[in-house]
């Protein structure tokens, strides 16, 4: 008798005992909390440093195919390419190095995977550039059509990056997140519009490169001007700090000087671009998108209530 009565209470209790260990394990499951204003401040960053990188790999590539310091590209670009890959998967699964946290959210999730779709036949072609040493024309033209929909589909990725974290992490400056990703987009936007002057300049479909370098210096102005005094259609509040209006500041003095070679190449009437031009733009893009980098991390930094 007392020995039935032993077996049942047993089998009663085990039950229990696994449900109420489920509910504590998922209560307390660290997988599933939110990431913090910090942790959001750097996935924004590097989230939105990947779409500069799309640029700035496809900027090296025509540089290497004009014989531009083809040495000094193949190494830039075996670097942007193998930095891209390795924040690809960090936002995905985490990465103490790069201070990236695992991401859980199922949208985000899913749009990651088209990035990697497009980036899984681009990077077979960016690795037989580096293994030649050479850029052929079809590897140009390769690589004209296939940098912006890798370009797109990163940006949507920043996009849902940016919703997240303006309710969530972000809720108390809902601002600094529309901020944190258009600064960000400033960098890309100097990489791609050096991209599209050197397509001109290479002879590269000529005619659309002009186009777009015209649309992309002119949102880079007008997002500087945002990133500073504010623009309401941009959703951009501008900024009072004394630091990063320093910084933006300096920014924009390099930006006057670079402006108008742009405003060159783009212009209908420019036939040719001469060499000194083309080293002008290949001199003068990287320090241009390091100042813009410092203001991002800036951004950054007051995302986590650090001192600037």
């Amino acid at each position: 008798m007392h020995t039935n009565t032993f077996v049942a209470r047993k089998f009663l209790i085990a039950p229990v005992l696994v449900l109420v260990s489920l509910f504590v394990f998922f209560d307390v499951a660290p997988a599933l909390a939110d990431p913090s204003a910090a942790e959001y401040g750097v996935v924004l960053n590097l989230s939105g440093k990947q779409r500069m990188l799309t640029q700035k790999m496809s900027k090296e590539i025509v540089l290497i195919a004009m014989g531009h310091q083809t040495d000094a590209n193949l190494k830039n670009l075996e670097a942007t390419a193998g930095l891209f890959d390795k924040t690809l998967k960090g936002l995905r699964n985490g990465s103490a190095e790069l201070r990236l946290v695992p991401t859980n959210n199922s949208r985000i999730l899913r749009q990651l995977d088209k990035v990697d779709a497009i980036w899984s036949e681009f990077k077979p072609v960016v690795q037989s550039i580096i293994d030649q040493g050479s850029a052929s024309q079809e590897q140009v033209t390769t690589v004209a059509q296939q940098n912006l929909p890798l370009l797109k589909q990163m940006n949507k990725c920043v996009k849902l990056y940016e919703k997240d974290a303006s309710k969530a992490g972000m809720s108390a400056a809902p601002g600094l997140a529309v901020t944190i990703n258009l600064s960000g987009k400033q960098r890309m936007l100097t990489q791609k519009m050096s991209k599209e002057f050197f397509l001109i300049a290479y002879g590269h479909d000529t005619d659309n490169n002009k186009l777009n370098l015209q649309e992309t210096y002119t949102l880079f102005d007008r997002t500087l001007n945002g990133l500073l005094d504010g623009d309401a259609s941009l959703d951009l509040p501008g900024t009072t700090d004394s630091t990063i209006r320093g910084q933006l500041k300096t920014v924009k003095n390099m930006w006057d000087r670079f402006q108008p070679t742009m405003a060159f190449g783009a212009d209908s009437a420019t036939l040719t671009i001469s060499s000194e031009k083309i080293i002008l733009v290949a001199n003068g893009n990287v320090p241009l998108l390091k100042k813009m980098n410092k203001a991002v991390k800036m951004y950054e930094k007051k995302a986590a209530g650090g001192a600037l």
